[in-house]
């Protein structure tokens, strides 16, 4: 069997992941990309405002997508790009998500993909302090060129899914996953008035019709109590069984975090121990901050412990909330 895939990545508006505003694809056959294809998008009606934090990260303003087709005018071209190839990204539980809340709220059916997350297949493949993208394609070997550009983000994942495979002998996807002892996740079609919303876009949907609110913290977060991990939650989520901790000031209260994290499987906790395995760092950390030291004291004993040996990695507040949705 070949190595055949597609890579996706998409580019968000505001915090609502039904807010697209680019997509890039990279497609894999017999292991090398052969086919490229991206667009700018208008995000659905109604969530196509541009928050100044996501503007900040990809750098697309509403004026440059302001003559482009909405996202629900393109789903049918980008999905005949995808074909019936299964689907690669890093963090699949966000870019899953976009397609299924971009659908819900431009009332247009999708079918079903099966997905690979190339974040969950790093953490057993390589030993790193970090899962962002720049640091699993190091690992790999991948140049990464522009990142939070949709095209070479698809691309860089594409070639960390590529290096995965070859470190486990496996020519096909579905053969790694057999190799791995892992199942294949699946994101199930979408039909209007017939599927239920997703969690996210009822949220969305409620937002629109509260008045706007200060979002932020105020003052020294406070611990408050760890709640029992959802042990129904998905599988495939790349916090599902993580036991994590969170330090420094985040937009969420430190008890909407825990209580978020608790409902996708994980096991909040209020200190680094040998048993933790993920540290959300808020106060603006990316990360490129493990690098140039911008830590906190519970990051600093994070990578005190992965040098040791543990298992334990570093999330930015940024990419711990694409994977609550």
């Amino acid at each position: 069997m070949a190595l055949e895939f597609t890579a996706i990545d998409f580019e968000t508006a505001n915090g609502f992941r039904g807010s697209p505003c680019s997509v890039g694809l990279s497609k894999v056959r017999d292991g090398i990309i052969v086919e490229e294809a991206s667009w700018l998008m208008r995000p659905p009606q109604g969530h196509d405002h541009f928050e100044p934090r996501n503007v900040q990260i990809h750098g697309l303003t509403a004026a440059q997508v302001a003559a482009s087709p909405r996202f629900g005018e393109l789903f049918a071209e980008i999905g005949g790009f995808i074909g019936g190839d299964v689907l690669v990204a890093h963090n699949a539980a966000f870019d899953m998500g976009v397609i299924r809340s971009a659908l819900e709220v431009s009332e247009l059916p999708g079918p079903a993909f099966d997905y690979a997350c190339t974040v969950l297949l790093s953490r057993r493949n390589y030993s790193l302090p970090s899962y962002s993208l720049p640091f699993v394609a190091e690992a790999a070997g991948v140049p990464l060129l522009n990142h939070h550009d949709a095209v070479d983000d698809a691309r860089a994942c594409a070639g960390i899914m590529v290096d995965i495979a070859a470190r486990n002998e496996a020519g096909s996807i579905a053969e790694l996953f057999a190799v791995l002892k892992l199942q294949m996740p699946r994101a199930e079609a979408y039909l209007p008035g017939l599927n239920e919303i997703s969690k996210a876009t009822r949220t969305a949907l409620k937002r629109l019709s509260e008045p706007a609110t200060t979002s932020g913290w105020q003052g020294w977060p406070e611990e408050g109590p760890n709640p029992a991990a959802n042990g129904h939650a998905d599988p495939h989520h790349p916090l599902f069984g993580q036991m994590v901790v969170f330090t420094g000031n985040l937009q969420l209260a430190r008890s909407t975090a825990k209580e978020r994290a608790a409902g996708f499987g994980a096991q909040p906790a209020s200190a680094v121990t040998r048993k933790t395995t993920v540290l959300v760092v808020g106060d603006g950390f990316v990360a490129s901050d493990l690098r140039n030291g911008r830590l906190t004291v519970k990051a600093r004993k994070v990578l005190d412990l992965h040098d040791r040996g543990q298992s334990i990695e570093v999330l930015s507040e940024g990419e711990f909330m694409q994977m609550i949705g």
